[in-house]
């Protein structure tokens, strides 16, 4: 049997999360609100899988360029280029900025 080559495939660590993490989410980190051009860290929560961007996006640093629908749209640079993630806004935490 061919080994599968699902969108989840190859994550069993990087989706996983810690002991004490596990359960639901506070409601408010599911209906965060995030402005155009605000710095946020994709950390994607694996008991939510609506709106979970591609994997290989976990622990990237990007800006929201616009909103689209109940999701945002994130600018990521990736080694030259910007690619554009479309997520959720459970998968998102703010930068905090260093004043």
């Amino acid at each position: 049997m061919r080994r599968s080559k699902g969108f989840k495939s190859g994550t069993r660590y990087k989706l996983k999360k810690d002991i004490r993490a596990k359960g639901k989410r506070p409601i408010a980190k599911m209906l965060a609100q995030f402005e155009e051009g605000t710095k946020v860290h994709i950390v994607i929560d694996p008991s939510v899988q609506k709106g979970m961007p591609f994997p290989r996006f976990h622990g990237k640093t990007g800006t929201v360029v616009e909103k689209r629908g109940r999701s945002y749209l994130v600018e990521v640079s990736e080694n030259d280029a910007k690619k554009t993630v479309i997520c959720a806004p459970a998968h998102l935490s703010p930068q905090e900025s260093k004043q």
